[in-house]
């Protein structure tokens, strides 16, 4: 395709998404809802390939589970993405300084999570595709929290620029994922949180570590990081606790890098720890995590062997 006609789609697919959320915006809280209901029936419906991922996850996460039960919990994991992105779109509209605590109030251990913030140590805030996320970096903002996220960019650059407008609206910021290691190593170096979804594949040269229920690969980055800078990891998500649009942050650990600097294993024992914190949020809500990305996509190399055996 050449330049002018992607540049020329790029546009037409932005003006229809952004018709979109303009009519999103001028529904009623219970009418977005219903919406966001019939949106992830609607994808339920005619999307097998994920509807198919999401059972192969499960089949490995809750192994004693029926097919009903898993049919059950893909059903509600679309409905919840669905209603993630209307909340999306409404989230400028809806969420201030003054309704703040009531779309996203924390719990949890405040007070472990509180002084982790407020220590003047490094901090890394890890979280994975769990509730909102977007509501979460974007509400740390209005409770004044200066904080940095890593995020890939959106491959068409209005919808692009749309989306980082919005994010940096209660003073976030963002880096992208790939290509600007200064820049992330500057966020902790300025006294700012560097806030990390860090749930994806990392490839057959990942770092394998269980994760619901199989390996895992998973980016050594993070622990790399975190050890070198002796930072503090945060590790929260943010689901929905109500219908329709009331989430809570829920830190579930803050894990102290310089603890693990000493061990041979720092890098894996690290890696399990937040990995397993994380797992702990998901078991909570089920239904909230996003089981329809490949995650396990890469295996250890010894599994790919026997199977080909």
């Amino acid at each position: 395709m050449s330049k002018l006609r992607s540049n020329l789609l790029d546009r037409v697919v932005f003006t229809f998404v952004r018709l979109g959320i303009a009519l999103v915006q001028m529904l009623t809280d219970s009418a977005a809802s219903r919406l966001a209901s019939f949106l992830g029936w609607f994808a339920y419906m005619i999307d097998r390939r994920h509807r198919r991922v999401a059972d192969e996850n499960l089949r490995f996460a809750y192994p004693h589970a029926t097919d009903a039960d898993r049919d059950r919990l893909v059903r509600r994991t679309f409905r919840h993405f669905a209603s993630m992105a209307v909340e999306l779109a409404r989230m400028a509209r809806g969420i201030n300084r003054n309704s703040r605590t009531r779309f996203a109030p924390f719990a949890g251990r405040p007070d472990e999570h509180v002084l982790a913030l407020t220590s003047g140590r490094k901090v890394i805030m890890v979280t994975g595709h769990i509730g909102n996320w977007e509501v979460g970096s974007y509400c740390f903002g209005l409770f004044g929290l200066r904080y940095t996220a890593i995020a890939r960019p959106l491959d068409n650059p209005y919808l692009e620029n749309w989306l980082r407008t919005l994010r940096e609206r209660t003073g976030q910021s963002f880096v992208a994922k790939k290509g600007e290691f200064d820049q992330i190593v500057n966020v902790l170096n300025e006294g700012r949180v560097l806030g990390i979804v860090a749930d994806q594949d990392a490839g057959p040269k990942g770092l394998f570590v269980n994760f619901l229920g199989r390996p895992a690969s998973t980016h050594k980055a993070l622990a790399l990081m975190a050890l070198e800078h002796k930072a503090l990891l945060v590790i929260s998500g943010m689901p929905r606790v109500r219908w329709p649009r009331q989430y809570r942050g829920s830190p579930a650990a803050v894990i102290d890098a310089a603890e693990f600097a000493d061990r041979p294993d720092a890098v894996r024992a690290l890696t399990e720890a937040w990995t397993n914190a994380l797992e702990q949020i998901i078991r909570q809500h089920p239904e909230q995590y996003f089981w329809l990305h490949r995650r396990w996509k890469s295996q250890p190399a010894v599994r790919r062997s026997r199977k080909a055996a």
